[in-house]
């Protein structure tokens, strides 16, 4: 059997959400999660880990969620990594029944966030996006 976890890159500056959130995804044996607390952080571990997916938060010190994407997007190695905004700026009635909602360009999941819906909404994802 090949291992066919995926690889979650977390960027998000509230360390005790993101312990959480890597604790629950690695519990279930199905990803491999990194984490980084700020922006610049977060590109760098893009572009060195390659992971499956970014969740990345919206609101953070040193830069915002918006402007981390945009890096991302302009670099050729990070260009074509999904990215869905983790973030408390988007709410449940935002988001509707669905767990992660497409608004614009992007795609938002509401915090707080239940382990299994994000599980969902990462296998959703990635099954949509391959």
């Amino acid at each position: 059997m090949t291992n066919s976890r995926k690889k979650v890159l977390i960027i998000d500056d509230e360390e005790d959400f993101c312990f959480f959130v890597r604790e629950n995804l690695t519990s279930s044996g199905r990803f491999d999660v990194v984490i980084a607390t700020n922006g610049l952080r977060g590109i760098e571990l893009a572009q060195t880990e390659v992971p499956d997916i970014i969740l990345l938060d919206m609101v953070m010190p040193d830069m915002g969620g918006e402007e981390i994407l945009e890096k991302l997007r302009e670099n050729r190695g990070t260009a074509e990594i999904p990215v869905v905004f983790l973030t408390a700026l988007a709410t449940r009635q935002d988001t509707g029944s669905e767990i992660f909602k497409k608004i614009g360009d992007s795609y938002f999941i509401a915090k707080p966030v239940r382990t299994r819906e994000l599980i969902r909404a990462i296998d959703g994802f990635l099954d949509t996006n391959t």
